[in-house]
């Protein structure tokens, strides 16, 4: 039998599988990128057994477990977990402190002639360490936020640096008011949290004393809100710009906003999903109505609305460029600058995307935090 394990580095490093078998309610609160929920009991059950527990003490409460995992449960469970194990020899089990719920997780696996391994300390210890990386990363690796104009392609270029976190792309959001997807899905702030702080943990071991590059971003992105280390370290982290003409610009904003997700409604939505899309583009330009005026709203509510029926009867979607452009130029851009000139971050380089990339390169190479 391989031996339980408190080596959380080797664990987030490897992408370990880990099985969960705490309550649904508890994995929902929060979890790792490589977790699997299998739980011990359901959330009911876990009701049940902890106020028990408040009220009789720990023997009462492990009574009335026992009583609960009738013989169909226990061989749902054992099931499961088996099937698991099977096919992810090389993974653990933890529970939330790593105590009596993994470890009668384990000996069940045991009696049925299954050997698997434990997270000591189960996932308080793996959270509380998570937490500790996040914080001692952000002090010691240098961040340099790719930055620019709304629509010059941010993310696109990021992802093209080998040394990068991608902190929209984890937190399934574009980071501004059109940035939810289809079903508008996003993990939870600890779900986010934990893949920010394991993405910096490989960073540093792939890259020891290396930068990293990271978007620009505001404190949120979508209903996310960063910690304060992370997000104080990127008030202070030195800008490298993006440069990108206005009609570039406005052909990426229609792409990723426009064409790439219209799809994706008729995916999701089906014979509703014009509905949907045209709450999805006029609702979230609502959202910014007060700064907008009311004036340039109207003006862009009217292009847009104009634009979806053309998108949905032509599938055209040229018409919306002027609201786009009326967005980018009168709304986001001066807000981008006032913001640069509040903060007055340190400017390492401005270009376009080749050379961008190339110096990206060379400044990745030469330089050691």
């Amino acid at each position: 039998m391989r031996e339980d394990i408190n080596d959380y580095r080797q664990l987030f490093l490897n992408d370990i599988p880990l099985m969960d078998v705490r309550a649904p309610v508890e994995f929902s609160q929060g979890a790792f990128p490589t977790a699997t929920n299998i739980p011990l009991l359901d959330d009911q059950q876990r009701e049940q057994i902890g106020i028990r527990y408040k009220n009789a003490g720990q023997e009462e409460a492990i009574r009335l477990g026992l009583e609960l995992a009738t013989p169909d449960i226990r061989t749902q469970r054992l099931e499961a977990w088996t099937t698991y194990c099977n096919q992810n020899p090389q993974g653990y089990l933890y529970c939330f402190r790593g105590g009596l719920r993994s470890r009668t997780s384990q000996q069940w696996l045991q009696q049925q002639g299954v050997e698997y391994p434990l997270v000591h300390g189960g996932y308080k210890a793996m959270r509380r360490f998570l937490i500790d990386e996040l914080e001692q990363a952000t002090r010691k690796v240098q961040l340099v936020c790719v930055s620019g104009l709304t629509g010059v392609g941010k993310t696109r270029v990021l992802r093209k640096i080998r040394q990068h976190i991608d902190f929209e792309g984890l937190a399934n959001h574009r980071g501004s008011a059109f940035g939810g997807d289809a079903l508008d899905q996003q993990p939870s702030v600890i779900d986010w949290e934990n893949g920010v702080s394991i993405e910096f943990i490989k960073h540093r071991d792939r890259f020891p004393g290396k930068p990293v590059f990271v978007e620009d971003e505001g404190r949120r992105i979508g209903r996310i809100n960063m910690p304060d280390c992370l997000f104080n370290a990127l008030l202070k982290a030195p800008r490298a710009i993006l440069q990108v003409d206005i009609e570039t610009r406005i052909q990426l904003i229609r792409e990723d906003y426009i064409l790439h997700n219209w799809p994706d409604y008729q995916q999701a939505f089906g014979d509703s999903a014009e509905e949907e899309f045209t709450r999805f583009v006029l609702d979230n330009l609502a959202r910014i109505q007060k700064r907008l005026g009311g004036d340039r709203y109207q003006q862009v509510k009217q292009c847009f609305e104009f634009a979806l029926k053309m998108l949905f009867k032509n599938d055209s979607v040229a018409e919306f460029d002027q609201g786009i452009q009326i967005l980018l130029e009168q709304y986001y851009d001066p807000m981008y600058r006032y913001q640069i000139k509040d903060k007055k971050p340190e400017i390492i380089f401005e270009g376009p995307e080749a050379e961008f990339l190339q110096w990206a390169e060379e400044y990745c190479t030469a330089r050691t935090s």
